[in-house]
């Protein structure tokens, strides 16, 4: 055989290999690699043996054949069908579950890998499947993901790698299968604060039971007994008269306001327990929402960095949960410097009625600390100013005794001693300015936040 036309034969499979890899989207198999390895090998006798030549070519025949004919049995398109079920709504790190079902039209089998077009941030475990597929059969594929950040996220395309007969060939296809996926702040502590609230064990959140000073609510009608009513509010010469059980309702004052000042500058970048500061703080967010609003009470939000990005104007109702979520699930903390004063001036042409303003940051240096003292102090009068301010884990961590025999660690817990010693000073600044402040870590807001506006409410501060 001439160089010429082994080069020929040559170029033309690997024009061949290209146009199926490029048209149909077909590649050789490991087994092919080690069906032609065998032929390849066997062609050393002939180093030896001039006369194994035949036997060799019949070889390479054989294998060349197998190779063609394999290559018909790979799958077509309409082989299968496929469908994707989940919800449209999932919770930051929470796992969230996705069904696949995949169904075999013909009638003979495949062996078939399965890969789901999901973002990365999502995180799907496991990321594919191998099924066995026998002939017109359906396969149910469920996985689970655990979305890293929140935001809006499509789920695109489908794709199979399917062997065919013989395993020599497989083909990559793809099926269009869209499907949105909106992740929000972690919302299932909202579940389970109801459930909680129900069946009276909210210590189990850390929420405290706060006793109210004096009576705020005022007889308002009778109606009939459901489920979820206190069995102390029965009115039981009612029940007798009307031979139903029947309560008292009570009219709450539901005037009492509460808007959220949620800073998406750059001191909420940092990361604490896997999460940056403006998730922990809108996780915190919307549960006092949900708490606030089944109070009765009004809820509004205001973000904020170096402009207003998101403004809700306070209201009550369940339908405003919703429109909290729908306002900041999509927003994240941004490099620049936060502007306070275009902050609280929104918020003075918006909001003129006395209302708990809860400002939610993180104090990293003189600038910001005195613009938060400024700002929040002003509004000590006409509201009810409330500054939650995020702690640093590290810096405690630092600060905590350290190994005398460590220059560099005696080091950073003299710093970190000053950073918390400046840290109290902002604090006490604010208090004697008549604001309520609330000094904890990201990952333990929620609990000590629903807790001070219990306290807020049972004290009639507002």
């Amino acid at each position: 055989m001439s160089p010429l036309l082994s080069l020929a034969i040559s170029l033309a499979l690997i024009a061949g290999l290209g146009i199926l890899a490029y048209v149909w989207r077909v590649y050789p198999n490991r087994v092919m690699v080690w069906l032609v390895l065998v032929p390849a090998l066997a062609s050393l006798l002939m180093l030896r043996w001039l006369v194994a030549l035949w036997p060799l070519l019949a070889l390479d025949g054989l294998a060349a054949l197998m190779i063609v004919l394999d290559l018909f049995s790979t799958a077509r398109r309409r082989a299968f069908s496929i469908e994707r079920a989940t919800g449209r709504v999932a919770s930051l790190a929470k796992p969230h579950d996705v069904s696949i079902t995949l169904s075999n039209l013909t009638t003979r089998g495949f062996l078939v890998a399965v890969r789901d077009g999901v973002p990365e941030e999502l995180n799907p475990e496991p990321a594919e499947f191998n099924v066995a597929l026998k002939p017109r059969t359906r396969a149910t594929l469920k996985y689970r993901c655990r979305a890293g950040r929140r935001g809006a996220f499509v789920l695109s395309d489908i794709h199979l790698c399917v062997r065919s007969r013989w395993g020599l060939w497989q083909r990559f296809l793809d099926y269009p299968c869209e499907s949105v996926l909106h992740v929000y702040p972690d919302m299932k502590q909202m579940s389970e604060y109801a459930v909680l609230a129900r069946t009276n064990r909210l210590s189990l959140m850390g929420v405290r039971r706060t006793r109210r000073i004096g009576q705020d609510n005022e007889f308002e009608r009778l109606r009939d007994y459901t489920r979820d009513d206190n069995f102390k509010h029965i009115d039981w010469r009612a029940t007798a008269r009307r031979r139903k059980l029947t309560v008292k309702e009570f009219q709450r004052n539901q005037s009492q306001r509460i808007i959220f000042l949620i800073d998406c500058g750059r001191m909420m970048t940092n990361q604490a327990a896997g999460l940056s500061l403006l998730d922990h703080a809108l996780n915190a967010m919307f549960m006092l929402g949900y708490v606030a609003l089944s109070h009765g009470d009004s809820v509004g939000l205001l973000c904020f960095s170096d402009e207003v990005h998101t403004y809700v104007p306070p209201r009550g109702g369940r339908g405003q949960n919703n429109r909290l979520l729908h306002a900041c699930f999509d927003r994240f903390p941004r490099r620049v410097e936060s502007r306070y004063d275009k902050a609280f001036l929104y918020l003075n042409t918006k909001c003129r009625k006395r209302s708990l303003v809860v400002l939610v940051t993180n104090v990293i240096d003189e600038v910001n600390s005195n613009q938060i003292k400024q700002y929040l102090g002003s509004l000590s009068g006409g509201h009810l100013p409330l500054g939650v301010l995020l702690r640093d884990r590290r810096v405690f961590d630092y600060a905590e005794a350290p190994d005398p025999a460590d220059d560099k660690a005696l080091y950073r817990a003299a710093a970190a001693a000053e950073i918390l010693s400046w840290r109290a000073q902002v604090l006490t600044d604010l208090v004697t300015q008549g604001v309520l402040v609330l000094d904890v870590f990201p990952e333990d807001l929620t609990a000590p936040l629903v807790n001070r506006y219990l306290e807020v409410k049972a004290r009639h501060l507002l």
